[in-house]
């Protein structure tokens, strides 16, 4: 989730109770933050018309959902670029889908950090680019970022933000 610090100064400071009477609550829960920012900022007339309903993840679920979500494996990952979230989950250890995001999509190879656009070395021979830096203010967007532009784009559209705000 992303915060804004006019709200994580309400949450920290509270010039009314709520987010005291909140934290109260949510003190006796397992998963606090999975809840607790999205109800104070709901139900703080300051801030309810300030959310995006989107936690940005491409998750598959069960019909009707169950408590945890399904493994995500290789027979999901068309699904998961459609989608245009730029997070994913949950994923066994070492499936072998993580190996084909890292090689795909993040053009990472084995071993490595993801490039950036300041890597200017070779990817011959298994060569890692970032082995050589340019211009570390150098962005190169890739089709990642595309997708994660067309998904906010939707999700800030006329047609459907206002329908995924707290109601």
């Amino acid at each position: 989730m992303a915060l804004s610090r006019p709200f994580v100064d309400f949450c920290i400071w509270g010039w009314d109770n709520l987010p005291r009477t909140v934290l109260m609550y949510y003190a006796n829960f397992i998963s606090t933050p999975e809840g607790y920012f999205h109800t104070v900022v709901c139900n703080a007339q300051e801030f309810r018309n300030t959310t995006v309903n989107s936690d940005l993840h491409f998750i598959s679920w069960d019909n009707p959902p169950k408590q945890h979500p399904h493994y995500l494996t290789l027979d999901d990952m068309q699904k998961m670029v459609d989608s245009n979230a730029p997070f994913a989950r949950k994923f066994h250890q070492d499936d072998p889908v993580l190996d084909k995001i890292d090689n795909e999509l993040l053009f990472r190879g084995q071993g490595m950090f993801v490039p950036g656009g300041w890597c200017t070395g070779s990817r011959e021979n298994g060569t890692d680019p970032c082995s050589v830096a340019g211009n570390t203010t150098v962005l190169r967007p890739t089709a990642g970022a595309k997708r994660v532009k067309i998904l906010t784009g939707s999700l800030l559209s006329n047609d459907s933000f206002r329908s995924r705000q707290c109601i």
